[in-house]
């Protein structure tokens, strides 16, 4: 149990990767806050983790509105009185051509992708710092790492978040906050099946030296790493779990 009695947000937590790192928090000892923009998804996920054996409770929230952010900050530490981990999930994204990309949708994508990890990584921090540490990890991907066709948004919002990872980690290392990040690769999630389609899969196929995609449960696996005590003098790293996609030159 390496995460015995922490206290731990998890954001976009209602389905996806986002579930199984709750799934995986609660395994390993966590209180975890099930937290969602989709408030009645939000508690049954939660009920899922606890009918799994462990401790969640859900609530709503749009990481993109500061007030509703600030909200659910306040109401975890009115429940449980402390805070140990954040891990900045929630995230949207679509595929669309640069050219064909409309200003709202870029728009809500920062908002969201970028914007909302920043609201939620800095309160939370806030209450980290003033209790002596804590654990924060950002998910981006490797599309904010490698260009590709139609991720000229969700690309840009995850490269922002890599590089907000980097700074995060570098101010606040000091006051015994370690900050990293995990960049998934192609995962099987309902967003990634319903944008992905059979062309997609049969590229990926081939550029994954892994030549498969990955799970939820894979991304959770690192996440609790560097949520616990093992990855204690780990700051700024961002962990690719993505079946060696990003390391692979000529395929």
């Amino acid at each position: 149990m390496k995460l015995e009695g922490r206290v731990a947000i998890v954001t976009g937590a209602a389905g996806g990767i986002g579930l199984a790192i709750a799934h995986a928090l609660s395994r390993e000892g966590a209180i975890v806050t099930v937290a969602d923009i989709a408030g009645d998804e939000a508690r049954h996920a939660a009920a899922t983790v606890e009918a799994a054996g462990g401790r969640a409770w859900p609530i709503a929230v749009d990481v993109a509105d500061p007030a509703s952010v600030s909200s659910m900050t306040e109401a975890v530490i009115a429940r449980f009185g402390r805070l140990d981990i954040l891990v900045n999930n929630a995230g949207i994204g679509r595929t669309a051509l640069f050219l064909e990309t409309s200003i709202e949708d870029w728009n809500r994508t920062i908002a969201v992708n970028l914007t909302g990890a920043f609201l939620v990584g800095q309160a939370c921090a806030r209450v980290m710092v003033q209790r002596g540490g804590g654990r924060i990890v950002n998910i981006t991907s490797t599309s904010g790492q490698r260009g590709g066709r139609g991720r000229a948004a969700y690309g840009a919002a995850k490269a922002g978040l890599d590089l907000l990872t980097r700074v995060m980690a570098v101010e606040l290392a000091a006051q015994g906050v370690n900050v990293n990040a995990v960049a998934p690769g192609p995962t099987d999630t309902k967003m990634v099946e319903a944008a992905h389609d059979a062309a997609t899969r049969a590229a990926y196929g081939r550029l994954i030296p892994a030549a498969r995609y990955g799970r939820p449960e894979e991304i959770a696996e690192a996440v609790v790493f560097l949520c616990s005590d093992a990855a204690r003098y780990v700051h700024g790293h961002t962990l690719a779990v993505d079946g060696g996609f990003t390391a692979a030159g000529m395929m």
